[in-house]
């Protein structure tokens, strides 16, 4: 791919509930049409998803600009963008 990688998908945050001890498979590379989940899209780009397991039923907030230091997490680096 000649693309800069990862892409913003989102400048901003997705809200998401997730159920205690389900694993997700999170976006890092932007591409994916299931934002913020990864729906494979980043077969060839030397990316991976990002696999977490919720701890508690809540609601999070998901990284969608790719940018964030705590991933899958956002953490505001989408206001720098």
């Amino acid at each position: 791919m000649t693309d800069s990688l990862p892409r913003v998908a989102q400048k901003g945050p997705y809200e998401v509930a997730v159920k205690a001890g389900e694993k997700y498979f999170w976006c890092v590379c932007g591409l994916s049409a299931t934002q913020p989940f990864c729906d494979g899209s980043h077969k060839g780009t030397g990316l991976k998803s990002l696999i977490f397991k919720a701890e508690k039923d809540e609601t999070v907030w998901l990284c969608g600009c790719k940018a964030t230091k705590g991933q899958p997490f956002c953490d505001g680096s989408h206001n720098a963008l």
